[in-house]
C-alpha cells in the first residue's frame, strides 16, 4: 500500500475495555477526499444517525472575487487542537465516531476544504456535535489562510461572528438550561 503525505497526519483512537471511546479520525492533507466514502465510513455498529458538514472555497469573499485560497498549518499542533475539540464534543454528546479532514495548500473556488462527520446513536447528538466541532475548528485550530483576489492578496482572520458563536457554545456549557 502506498502511503501519501496525508497518511502521516492521520490520527486514530480506539480504546478497549468496559467503555468504548469514540472512533476518531483526523487528517490534515493537501489531497481531496470523497465525502460519500467518508460519510459511509461513519455508519459503524450502534449508529442511529450520521451528520456531516462540507466546507468549500467561496467564489467571493468580502465583495472580491477569490482566485485562490492558500491554507497552511502547524503540523502536530493543529491535529492535537482538533483532537481536543472532538473530545469536548464527546463530553457533551453521545459520539460514536467522528472524522475531521482539513485540506491545506492552494485551493480554488468550489474546492472542498473541510469535512466534519459525526456518528451517534441519535440524530440530535450527531447534529449538535458536528456543529460544535466545525464552530470550534474556525476559532481554535491553527490554520493560516491567505486569500488571493484579482487586486491583491490578504491574510484572513477569524470573523467576529465565529468568535460570537464559540462564546455561545461556552456559555451553554456553563448554563445548560
Amino acid at each position: 500500500m502506498k502511503f501519501s503525505r496525508a497518511m502521516k497526519s492521520l490520527s486514530f483512537r480506539r480504546l478497549q475495555g468496559a467503555e468504548m471511546a469514540a472512533q476518531i479520525r483526523i487528517s490534515v492533507q493537501p489531497e481531496d477526499f470523497d465525502i460519500g466514502l467518508e460519510t459511509a465510513a461513519l455508519a459503524i455498529a450502534g449508529t442511529g444517525g450520521v451528520n456531516s458538514f462540507l466546507g468549500v472555497v467561496r467564489h467571493q469573499n468580502d465583495n472580491a472575487d477569490v482566485r485562490c485560497l492558500r491554507l497552511e498549518h502547524y503540523p502536530g499542533m493543529t491535529e492535537a487542537q482538533i483532537q481536543t475539540i472532538i473530545e469536548e464534543a464527546e463530553s457533551r454528546w453521545d459520539v460514536l465516531a467522528a472524522t475531521v479532514i482539513h485540506r491545506i495548500g492552494d485551493l480554488y473556488p468550489g474546492d472542498q476544504i473541510v469535512f466534519v462527520g459525526v456518528a451517534s446513536t441519535h440524530r440530535g447528538d450527531a447534529f449538535n456535535a458536528c456543529e460544535f466541532i466545525i464552530d470550534f475548528l474556525k476559532t481554535r485550530a491553527t490554520f493560516w489562510k491567505k486569500e488571493f483576489t484579482p487586486d491583491s492578496d490578504r491574510w484572513l482572520t477569524t470573523r467576529q461572528t465565529d468568535l460570537d458563536t464559540a462564546s455561545a457554545w461556552q456559555a451553554s456549557e456553563a448554563d445548560p438550561h
